[in-house]
């Protein structure tokens, strides 16, 4: 058995303990959280310790998550892995791709594995969409939440569409070429809703929308490829196929069939962190690496980059 660790347990974390606490193959040592009173409710709920200082916890345990804002990453992540402690860090992976780079760094001079928590990854739906992409030619992509005040220290791009391109790059079997993004900020000093034309050296193109300010929590994605079109549902985790057969009773003109993909339903973190200790235990490496997580965020840094440049000749902000 594993000995596991929270590191942050506010909305995210305090669910990666809910999950730890529940796995046979592990035993949660503790949570750690500079919120006394927030940390102390979290660990008397599962009946462990409550540390203050994340340094504590060094030398007791196997693994760790990291759910802390995202300043706080690397500075955490590279202390747990240069002391051979593995690490699953929350999206984005870091602030920069400096920071990121020393968190990649840390763990392959440690060898160590390092994972970054782009869940969406482990959503059954998701994993049963890379068995039917075949020559994609256009996605169309949404995901709307409500104003919360989580994750306020970054923008949109990097809190909620950075799932989006992590997906996007995974799939996609081309580097991204050319971006165009507009956004703006609406209720916070940051972007609180972005889209960005997503453009690939074979000619697949993205079109990728986020929002922090929705009236409802969307989050959908469609893909466009040779006599199909397929629509995912995240949360719901629905797979549908849709496609332009010849019809043998209207005379071998063509019409539309759906099907309804069977997904098997799973609760994505959970099987994330299942897939994290899994690899601890068996030496194997994560589904979703650290150069996966510094791909994400070059990517989401290039979108907000294109984004100021927008805003700077529009006369915007």
């Amino acid at each position: 058995m594993l000995r596991v660790a929270v590191i942050g347990v506010g909305r995210i974390g305090k669910e990666h303990a809910r999950i730890y606490a529940s796995l046979p193959e592990a035993v949660l040592v503790g949570v750690c959280d500079i919120d006394r009173v927030r940390g102390e409710a979290i660990a008397a709920q599962y009946a462990v310790r409550h540390y203050a200082d994340y340094r504590e916890l060094l030398g007791q345990v196997d693994a760790v998550s990291i759910a802390v804002p995202t300043e706080s990453h690397c500075e955490i992540a590279c202390e747990f892995l240069k002391n051979g402690v593995a690490v699953l860090v929350e999206k984005p992976i870091a602030r920069t791709l400096e920071e990121a780079e020393r968190m990649i760094r840390c763990a392959r001079e440690a060898g160590v594995l390092l994972q970054v928590g782009h869940l969406e990854r482990f959503n059954p739906a998701v994993r049963a969409l890379s068995t039917l992409l075949v020559e994609p030619k256009f996605f169309e992509v949404h995901r709307l939440g409500e104003f919360t005040e989580r994750s306020l220290d970054i923008d949109v791009v990097l809190d909620l569409m950075i799932h989006d391109l992590d997906i996007l790059l995974s799939v996609v079997d081309a580097e991204v070429c050319a971006v165009h993004a507009v956004g703006v900020p609406i209720l916070t000093d940051r972007v609180d809703i972005a889209n960005a034309r997503l453009e690939f050296a074979n000619g697949c193109v993205a079109n990728v929308t986020a929002s922090r300010i929705s009236r409802e929590k969307v989050r959908k994605l469609r893909v466009f490829q040779p006599n199909a079109y397929i629509s995912l549902d995240y949360t719901r985790q629905e797979l549908a196929v849709y496609r332009l057969m010849a019809s043998a009773d209207s005379g071998g003109r063509p019409r539309i069939t759906d099907e309804r993909i069977v997904v098997s339903k799973d609760e994505p973190l959970r099987a994330q962190l299942e897939a994290f200790l899994r690899c601890v235990r068996e030496g194997t490496p994560p589904l979703v690496s650290g150069e996966d997580g510094r791909r994400a965020l070059a990517l989401a840094l290039h979108i907000l980059a294109a984004i100021q440049e927008h805003g700077r000749r529009a006369g915007i902000g």
